[in-house]
């Protein structure tokens, strides 16, 4: 079971994550907002978290034609609708619906 340690705007959350689970589904299903606006299909960046330490995996083809085309390329940055949960990771939550005052949008499917 991957542990998954998030850093939020309201602090610090440790989760024990479902392997093989979406990350988004994961930090969403732990209480933290965090936005995924295009229904996690890899379109809108808005699900970005940094990985600060640990194995995120690879980029799939999906995610690395978004970061490509908005001109992300920084290799910390990533799509928590494209990992998977499979080792222990430590990130830090960028964009949260409290925070940007919008809802997060469609829920990402499993």
């Amino acid at each position: 079971m991957p542990t998954i340690t998030a850093e939020t705007a309201t602090g610090t959350i440790t989760i024990d994550a479902q392997a093989g689970r979406k990350l988004v589904l994961e930090l969403e299903d732990n209480g933290i907002d965090v936005l995924h606006r295009c229904g996690g299909n890899a379109r809108c960046t808005t699900c970005g978290i940094e990985v600060i330490s640990g194995d995120a995996g690879d980029k799939t083809e999906a995610e690395i034609a978004v970061l490509t085309a908005k001109g992300i390329d920084n290799e910390n940055f990533r799509l928590s609708c494209q990992i998977r949960c499979e080792n222990d990771l430590s990130v830090k939550i960028l964009r949260q619906a409290s925070t940007a005052g919008i809802e997060p949008g469609t829920r990402p499917e499993e």
